[in-house]
């Protein structure tokens, strides 16, 4: 299993490595620096921005924001979707919300809350809102495909429901759960910036992307796509090895 991984891993640095040459290779091709710049050049612009008090005040600002809308949204969409299990009254009655937030364009979506909320508070909410569905979806699918023939067995016992939840759904859950956040994580990063950029957020990552296209500050405008991703990418492993040590911990009592 560990050789396995070590392959696998390898294999990952191999496909960064080969993107790193097709893009040098692109920049070298295009031979124009307004349009495509090295990764090299993106790289010493990106050390030279991290030495920036300013860069790490944007990058706060952005990444408490974002982190608030998806965890609000994976909270109300965990809660709302074990609900909708156990009752499905309440699933029809969301039915049309959830597929709205599903089928509208982000961009309506922004365009429209701007109308209601600051530019500030922008991207909590669209994080939240695009986040919510997957999360929702996925619990509610979770639930429903729970053994039968264990959930009989509870209600032969009397086994209450609460502890139904924990003890039969909570671990069916996992993998729907999973699924979800990998989905759900990177989803909530491409929306909030995405706000930012439309609303011209002040002191967001998405106004300063905003900014080196007005500019056509090609390295600055790669260099904060490189931090979106780092960022995106950390947070996601972050949070799911936490979400995998908590399944442990409830599995081992």
């Amino acid at each position: 299993m560990k050789e396995l991984l070590q392959k696998k891993s390898i294999h990952k640095l191999l496909s960064v490595a080969l993107a790193l040459l097709l893009w040098q290779a692109g920049a070298m091709a295009l031979d124009l620096h307004l349009l495509l710049v090295t990764p090299l050049e993106v790289v010493q612009r990106l050390f030279t921005l991290v030495g920036e008090s300013d860069f790490w005040r944007t990058l706060l600002f952005s990444f408490s924001r974002i982190v608030l809308g998806f965890a609000l949204a994976f909270a109300l969409g965990c809660l709302l979707g074990v609900l909708s299990g156990k009752w499905p009254l309440l699933e029809t009655l969301l039915w049309p919300y959830v597929i709205t937030i599903k089928t509208v364009p982000v961009a309506s979506f922004i365009i429209i809350s701007l109308i209601f909320f600051s530019a500030r508070q922008l991207s909590t909410f669209i994080s939240f809102l695009m986040v919510f569905p997957v999360i929702y979806s996925n619990v509610l699918e979770g639930i429903r495909s729970t053994d039968r023939e264990l959930l009989e067995m509870a209600q032969v016992f009397r086994i209450s429901w609460w502890r139904r939840l924990g003890y039969i759904y909570l671990p069916h859950l996992k993998p729907f759960l999973f699924s979800a956040c990998s989905v759900a994580l990177g989803m909530s990063w491409k929306s909030g910036v995405a706000a930012e950029v439309i609303g011209v957020a002040s002191g967001s990552i998405g106004e300063k992307l905003y900014e080196s296209k007005i500019y056509f500050l090609t390295e600055d405008l790669l260099a904060w796509t490189v931090v979106i991703v780092l960022v995106s990418v950390l947070f996601e492993k972050l949070f799911l090895r936490l979400m995998r040590a908590a399944f442990d911990r409830w599995e081992a009592r």
